[in-house]
């Protein structure tokens, strides 16, 4: 990710210490930095990384002026005049240093990518390449719930066809043919529970990812901090104690927009009434958006501020299980030995001599490469595999409807005859 691009930036006042008086500019926040700008001169007075913030307070200024206080390292740094408010930039502001703490990359960021290896770098893209596709199964788990309910329900449409055929056989029947009255009767024993296995998908459906959000209600200047939680079925909007603030089924959401890397609209039209649309920004959402982009393919929009995020992470989703485990193969057998194929038996010795010698990756880096390069086999294998037998579950589906169809304008003959 792109360290520069800006998430977020605000008209303000930053009072400069060195001439003892206030200078009007804009405030930015980048993913890992946060800077201040002087409007007159251009010039750069406040450039420090997150990681280095202590503090961040709300003060007030000569009691008059309400303002915001950066601590950083030793220094002190106070901004004023915010704009919308000094809400909306204290929690995103926060927001944004604390996710930089939590994670991986926090206080020591910087010294850690200078001493990380080569194996180290491979090991993290390959376990987010797992995550994703842990997530990519997930999802598929649950449309293969889906097409299974949906053959449940053809099935019980089926039978009752079969019961009106019978009792339109019946009235077709002149009254002195003896069989007609038990001609429908028997199988009406056979129908209950179909529904029973169709329901608790909700209740069994599990969390795909859930990540810290900072929530806009339509155009409200207000901002408070909350959750996005994505499932397979939809995505759920809650606050800071779980309190479900809005849930977004699939079949609801008309249009999601990514402003940026970091932040996204998510929207549902109404005819007559406002359209029901929240705004939400977080330092995890580029975990987000990947998923957010198989769920929602049609309805997803990269606005120009977010299409190098997609253009540099974005593959094609063709051949998704294989694809990924010959991509992962292909990388590693490039560190490993750039002119010999990957996985043969020979020269295994050798590869490990390069592994540790070439790109500094030590015995232990090479055995977890291992164990996440077999478990991604595993899992393209299974998606292949339940991408196939999705489908012949929609060629299924597909032949089940035409027949009931077909089934449907044979009885609507047959009941004009009858009337």
């Amino acid at each position: 990710m792109n360290e520069d691009i800006r998430i977020h930036s605000w008209p303000c006042s930053y009072y400069l210490d060195t001439s003892k008086q206030w200078v009007s500019g804009r405030l930015s926040l980048t993913p890992v930095a946060i800077k201040f700008t002087a409007d007159k001169t251009g010039e750069l007075l406040v450039n420090f990384h997150l990681s280095s913030i202590s503090e961040i307070k709300k003060e007030s200024s000569n009691l008059i002026f309400s303002s915001l206080t950066i601590l950083e390292k030793n220094t002190k740094h106070w901004f004023s005049s915010l704009q919308p408010n000094r809400n909306v930039v204290f929690n995103i502001l926060e927001h944004f240093w604390r996710e930089q703490l939590l994670s991986s990359e926090g206080a020591g960021a910087e010294a850690a990518a200078l001493q990380s290896t080569k194996g180290k770098e491979l090991t993290g893209l390959l376990s987010g390449s797992q995550k994703r596709l842990e997530d990519t199964a997930k999802v598929l788990h649950y449309q293969g719930e889906q097409f299974d309910n949906i053959m449940r329900g053809l099935n019980k449409i089926e039978g009752d066809m079969d019961v009106a055929d019978r009792l339109l056989t019946e009235l077709e029947s002149p009254s002195w043919w003896p069989f007609s009255s038990k001609l429908w009767k028997a199988p009406l024993e056979s129908k209950p529970k179909e529904t029973a296995t169709v329901s608790d998908s909700k209740n069994q459906e599990g969390i795909i990812i859930r990540i810290p959000v900072i929530i806009t209600h339509r155009t409200d200047s207000n901002v408070k901090p909350g959750k996005l939680t994505l499932f397979a079925s939809g995505l759920e909007i809650s606050d800071c104690n779980s309190q479900v603030i809005h849930r977004f089924e699939s079949k609801d959401v008309d249009d999601i927009r990514v402003h940026t890397p970091y932040e996204i609209s998510v929207r549902q039209r109404f005819i007559g009434k406002p359209d029901t649309s929240y705004r939400l920004l977080s330092a995890k959402m580029p975990e987000a958006i990947p998923i957010l982009e198989m769920q929602f393919s049609k309805k997803i929009q990269f606005l120009e501020d977010a299409l190098g995020f997609v253009g540099a992470r974005k593959s094609p989703q063709v051949d998704l299980g294989t694809s990924i485990w010959q991509a992962a193969t292909g990388l590693l057998g490039g560190v490993v030995q750039p002119s010999s194929p990957v996985g043969g038996r020979e020269g295994t010795d050798n590869d490990q001599v390069q592994l540790q010698k070439q790109e500094k990756i030590s015995q232990e880096e090479a055995k977890e490469l291992k164990q996440i390069l077999k478990k991604l086999k595993g899992l393209a294998l299974e998606t292949e595999a339940e991408l196939e037998r999705q489908d012949e579950a929609l060629d299924s589906i597909t032949t089940s409807v035409d027949r009931a169809t077909l089934n449907i304008d044979k009885q609507n003959r047959r009941i004009k005859k009858l009337t």
